[in-house]
């Protein structure tokens, strides 16, 4: 029998809001605003969680950490995505590929995108040339585009072992 392939996404949108931090991929990001959140709000990591959950037919982000419960008050989304990595690997998961678009007009976020892989790539325990991350701008259409908040998109290609 074949190894199988599958595809998940993921989705997450936050606030942005003055006197929390910026963290997208587990790196702090020198911004006047950060992410809302029940956790430190890094959507990057949030809408991976929920590709590499979806691929695999594990549940949702929400499943796995209730925002109802307390004890994800403030928690470090890396951390959680290590968990995420833990039980996909426990179910013989493997992750082919990454990719992502964060969406939102500030900060401009290019010259964070090798420490994001990088960081990502530990936590993942993947190459970081299987990471992708681009930015792009809603053109200052809407929440997004009014600097209200920023959203990302995430693909994951995953493979099971037999």
């Amino acid at each position: 029998m074949s190894n199988k392939l599958r595809i998940g996404t993921g989705f997450d949108i936050h606030r942005l809001v003055k006197g929390k931090p910026l963290i997208l991929g587990g790196i702090h990001i020198p911004h006047d605003l950060g992410l809302h959140g029940t956790s430190d709000g890094d959507a990057l990591i949030h809408a991976i969680i929920d590709a590499l959950l979806g691929a695999t037919c594990l549940g949702d982000i929400g499943k796995s950490f209730p925002v109802d419960d307390p004890k994800y008050e403030n928690a470090d989304s890396a951390k959680l995505l290590s968990q995420i990595i833990e039980q996909v690997t426990k179910e013989k998961w493997s992750i082919v590929n990454i990719d992502s678009v964060i969406v939102c007009e500030q900060p401009r976020l290019s010259q964070w995108y090798d420490k994001m892989r990088e960081n990502l790539s530990q936590i993942l325990r993947i190459p970081k040339d299987t990471i992708s991350i681009k930015a792009k701008t809603c053109e200052k259409l809407g929440d997004i585009g009014s600097g209200a908040a920023l959203a990302v998109q995430v693909v994951a290609l995953m493979e099971q072992r037999n």
